[in-house]
């Protein structure tokens, strides 16, 4: 990997970690995605235009197609790690996703796209998952029926891996700028759920009323944070980045600790630094 491709996805995680811990509190459903997506449309608007006009992309019915198809596994991702967050804490549900979706990206890449890292890289990689579930063991905490909200984070971590590897092929073979690329994906999930929030307007108003803050971090940083990882996937590998993305599960874990009252420290602390370790191998290999 290179120092660029690492600089990325590791900013990206910290973004990713922040914007996860303001939906864990906003304990939002689909008004609370929907009012998210709706801000970041308007947000990333200008600099998509500005994008499109500069770089000129080629978009035919392959690039749609990837595009839609990359909104929709995004929206039910979103929709799973909702439903996860308002029966699980931030510290079961966030690496039991994370954790599960490079695990799976990273073998698929491998069988699929024909990648091949390195044996250093791959250790590296198998550390980090080790170290992710090792987090989340014990961890339920204020968890009412953990055994549901693991399915959650299960079934979040799958989509995490479909649409990581989906929209490799979009960024780099298609060649689909990541900010225009992403900028229609949130667009296009604003779109498909337009017609439920206008039906629960009083919802998407209460979620604005009580959520605002929580909603604007997510509509800035969870767009960053994903179009670093998109550029860094553009000339990376698959099995390169997924796996060091789940850095974020160290952020992600003192913020729960923190800002949550989310307790296993020593655990967690030992864990951690076992994912450090993990990630110097996949970044040196």
């Amino acid at each position: 990997m290179t120092p660029l491709a690492f600089a990325l996805v590791l900013s990206s995680a910290v973004l990713h970690a922040g914007w996860n811990l303001a939906a864990k509190r906003s304990g939002g459903g689909i008004a609370f995605i929907w009012l998210f997506n709706a801000l970041a449309s308007v947000i990333y608007a200008p600099v998509a235009l500005a994008v499109a006009l500069i770089a000129r992309p080629r978009i035919g019915p392959i690039e749609i197609a990837f595009i839609l198809g990359s909104a929709a596994l995004h929206l039910t991702y979103f929709v799973f790690l909702q439903r996860g967050y308002r029966l699980g804490d931030l510290s079961l549900i966030y690496p039991l996703a994370r954790g599960t979706g490079p695990c799976i990206s990273t073998a698929a890449a491998i069988l699929l796209l024909g990648e091949r890292p390195s044996g250093l890289a791959l250790a590296g990689a198998a550390t980090i998952a080790v170290c992710v579930f090792a987090l989340a063991g014990g961890g339920a905490g204020n968890v009412r029926n953990s055994g549901v909200a693991i399915r959650y984070g299960l079934i979040t971590g799958a989509f995490i891996a479909s649409y990581t590897l989906w929209d490799k092929v979009a960024v780099g073979t298609l060649l689909i700028p990541p900010l225009i690329y992403d900028w229609c994906n949130g667009f296009s999930r604003t779109v498909v759920l337009a017609p439920h929030a206008l039906r629960h307007w009083t919802e998407v108003q209460g979620e604005w009323v009580a959520n605002r803050r929580e909603a604007l971090i997510v509509a800035v940083c969870s767009p960053l944070a994903y179009i670093l990882v998109l550029t860094a996937l553009s000339f990376t590998p698959v099995s390169y980045v997924a796996p060091m993305r789940e850095i974020g599960i160290l952020f992600g874990t003192i913020a729960g600790a923190r800002f949550l009252g989310e307790g296993n420290a020593r655990r967690r602390v030992v864990a951690a630094a076992g994912m450090v370790v993990g990630v110097a191998a996949l970044a040196i290999g």
